[in-house]
């Protein structure tokens, strides 16, 4: 196969394959949501959707942690 720039057609970067392994455990575990969403209002979402964004970048940064062999 032909290469482009150094990288071999069909290879992926490890960012890419930590984060589908985020995305993975993410969608399997249900990681990081503090609970399930009600109808009508519930307090204030924005911390929570803070809240949770901070733990996705942390498991994302776990994940590529684990890809590059813990470096």
């Amino acid at each position: 196969m032909e290469q482009i720039a150094g990288i071999a057609v069909g290879s992926r970067r490890n960012e890419d394959i930590a984060l589908d392994l985020m995305k993975f455990v993410a969608m399997s575990t249900g990681y990081g949501k503090t609970g399930s969403p009600g109808t009508g209002f519930q307090g204030s979402t924005m911390n929570k959707a803070e809240d949770y964004a901070a733990h996705l970048l942390e498991l994302y940064a776990r994940c590529l942690a684990a890809v590059q062999g813990g470096k």
